[in-house]
Formats: structure tokens, sequence, C-alpha cells
């Protein structure tokens, strides 16, 4: 059985509900397929991390859930199917994005779902990929599948949002993170010797937001002041250490960095101008010989043109970037408003305090020009408080679940 596939011959529903309501069923359903959508964030690119269960909704009962294979492939929905076997006939699927209905390198998803006799489909969100855009759904409702959409779909947006912004708006979903120290100001390293700011639990925290990143970005300052490994260190997830990347305009100094030095055992690529580039023909062949890409973007005076940088990464498949810079940086994207979320840990402060969400937005819009945020989460790792904030959308995801349709 592959990884990315789970049987489940118990029944997850809370007992005494199976019975209340078919949108409840389908709330707690769709919970689940969207905690397995999350295990693949980071593994997927370029392809969007999704998550399927496919239920038995009379007994209340999980018969097979999936997530998209590492490397996007297979989809979520054929390893869910095959879990079940000749189980998922007759039973309902719960997916977290449209069904693909085109062929690529694999079959259309919804193709297989017809194949294999599921009745009704529950969907959080549809696929703005104009090679699906509703064509999935529609494909299903013409072979007499019952469809719903738009369960837990703002939810499901933010899951999915790496794999939107790529098609709607070519750039991948940007990921800012702050680390303050208890004064709510960055603190600074010296000659490579970077300065832990946070405790275990809040390291930890990052750790994580690495694993679930195709790739994490830095600056010059930072790769100057810290000389960062960059890496994933959770037990376990090493092997989820995203692409590294670093921005700048002077390559002086990146030849002997700790980024360079492992290149070839994590992938780093180099942000720059051709300008810079010319300059320093003997760190170029330095980065050629330790196996480093380099990609020279547009600039605007001595400044790299940040919608020029998110549309090379989107080009090569990167679909969630975590941007660990420091104020230069994070100030970059706020001016441009090329960010999604902000994920902010600030050092020895109680969540629970009523002060704390208001001096966390100072703390921001001063160190990094971030305002206009709305606080989504917070969440207390010991001595230390993790606030995320993110912008507000343009537009609704859903406006709410659509009756199953014929």
């Amino acid at each position: 059985m592959p990884p990315s596939a789970e049987p489940s011959d118990h029944a997850p529903y809370p007992a005494g509900e199976q019975g209340s309501t078919p949108r409840a069923f389908d709330h707690h359903m769709m919970g689940i397929a969207l905690r397995m959508a999350r295990r693949g964030l980071g593994t997927t690119a370029p392809n969007p991390s999704v998550g399927a269960v496919i239920a038995d909704e009379a007994r209340g009962e999980v018969i097979a859930r999936a997530v998209t294979a590492p490397t996007g492939r297979p989809h979520a929905e054929p390893l869910a199917i095959a879990t079940a076997g000749v189980r998922a006939r007759g039973k309902t699927m719960y997916v977290t994005l449209e069904p693909c209905s085109h062929h690529g390198k694999t079959p259309p998803c919804s193709d297989a779902i017809i194949a294999a006799g599921l009745q009704r489909v529950v969907v959080a969100l549809t696929d703005p990929d104009p090679r699906v855009a509703g064509r999935g759904l529609n494909g299903l409702r013409a072979a007499g599948i019952a469809v719903t959409r738009g369960v837990r779909a703002e939810e499901a947006h933010w899951l999915t949002r790496g794999h939107i912004v790529r098609v709607t708006e070519r750039r991948p979903f940007v990921q800012l993170k702050l680390a303050l120290g208890p004064d709510g100001r960055v603190p600074r390293g010296h000659a490579g010797a970077p300065v832990f700011v946070t405790g275990e639990l809040a390291r930890a925290q990052g750790h994580l937001l690495r694993a679930e990143a195709d790739a994490i970005l830095i600056g010059h300052g930072t790769l100057r002041d810290d000389d960062p490994d960059l890496t994933c260190r959770l037990p376990g997830l090493a092997h989820r250490s995203p692409l590294r990347l670093v921005l700048a305009t002077d390559l002086e100094g990146l030849d002997g960095s700790r980024l360079v030095r492992t290149a070839r055992h994590v992938p780093v690529r180099v942000i720059t101008t051709a300008r810079a580039a010319d300059a320093r023909p003997d760190v170029m062949a330095t980065l050629a010989g330790a196996g480093v890409k380099v990609d020279m973007v547009r600039a605007v005076g001595d400044r790299i043109w940040l919608p020029s940088l998110l549309e090379r990464l989107a080009e090569i498949g990167v679909t969630r970037l975590l941007v660990e810079g420091g104020p230069a940086v994070w100030r970059a994207f706020a001016r441009h408003g090329l960010f999604d979320e902000v994920v902010l840990f600030r050092a020895g402060t109680e969540t629970n305090d009523h002060g704390t969400v208001v001096q966390a937005e100072a703390d921001m819009t001063r160190e990094a020009g971030l305002t206009g945020l709305a606080l989504h989460a917070r969440r207390q790792l010991g001595p230390d408080a993790m606030l995320v904030f993110r912008r507000p959308l343009r537009h609704n995801p859903s406006s709410g679940p659509t009756p199953a349709s014929r």
C-alpha cells in the first residue's frame, strides 16, 4: 500500500452524531481530508497537496483516506480508490480540491471516480486551473454522480493557496516568518553566530514551517550575520528541507557560506542581477562548481524586482515560499504587497495577555512595515507566543455549500 493512502475500518464520527445532519457529517469528513492535505504540504510541488476520504455515510465509517503522493503523483483520489477497492462503490468521496478532468502524465481523476462507482462527491474548492475549472465537477454530474461544493472552502483555500495564486497570479504563496525578542525587536547575529531568539518549542514550530514549504528565502544580510543552514532539523523530517534561496544584489561572501558548502546535499539557488553576476566572475565560478544554481532576474535601480523573482519561482514549480529574511527583506515584500501570511514568534510573551495582539501589530509595523492584517490564530509555545496574521482575501472562496445535484 502506498504511504500516501491509508485504510480505515473504524467509525471516526462522534458517537450519536451520525444521524444529526448530512451537512454535519460532510463537515467532519472534510476535516479529515483537510488534515490529510496538510500532511503533504512541501512535498507535492508543482502540484497541490490534496486530501481525499471515501466514507460510508449510512454507517458513519471512513473506508479509505489519502494525500497526493510526493512529487505530486499519483493524485489523492486514485490512491484512496485503490485502497478502498470494491468498497468504494456506492459511497461518498470527500476531496479538498476539484478532481482533475484532463489527460496529463496521469489519467483524469474524474474518470477514476466514475469507474469506481462512487455515488456522491463532496468538494471544498473548484480548481482555478483553466484545464479543470469546473469541468471535473460537470463530468461527474453528467455521469449521474451527486456533487456538493463549498464545504469548508475557506480552510481548503488557505491550504491550497499556493496552487491557487500560482495559477491566477503567477507567484507562490508567500509566508513571512518573523522572530522577535521580548522587546519586540530583531536581535542581531554577529560574524556567522546566529542568535536564538525563542525557546525550543517555538524553534521546532519554525522547522515545521520549513518542512511545509517548497522553498525558503533569506537576504544577503541574514546570510552575512547568521550564516544559516536553512534546513529542517526535526527528527524524521530532515528529508523535508526545502529549496534554499538567497536574495543578493552583491555576491560578496556567498562563496564561503554554509549554504554553498552544503549545496550538494540540499539544493541552493542564488537570486541576483546580471550586473552583480558580471561584477564577480570568480564567485560565479565557485557557485557553479559547488552545484549552486543562479537566477538573474530584473532589477529596478539597485533592488531586485520582487514580482520578477516570484514569477521565476512559479515557473520552476515553487508553490509555497517561506521568507525568513530580516527587516529589509520583510519590508520589500510588504512594500509590494506580495505576501499572504505572517507567522510572528515573540519571545517571552503570553498569548492570553489582552495587549499581546495590539503590541504584535505595532511590532510588525515598526520592524517590517506590515499593516492591515487580520489575526488568524495564536498559540503559546512554552515561554513564547506564536501569532498568525493573514491578509484579507479579495473574494470569498465560497458563499456556502451547494446542495447535491445530479
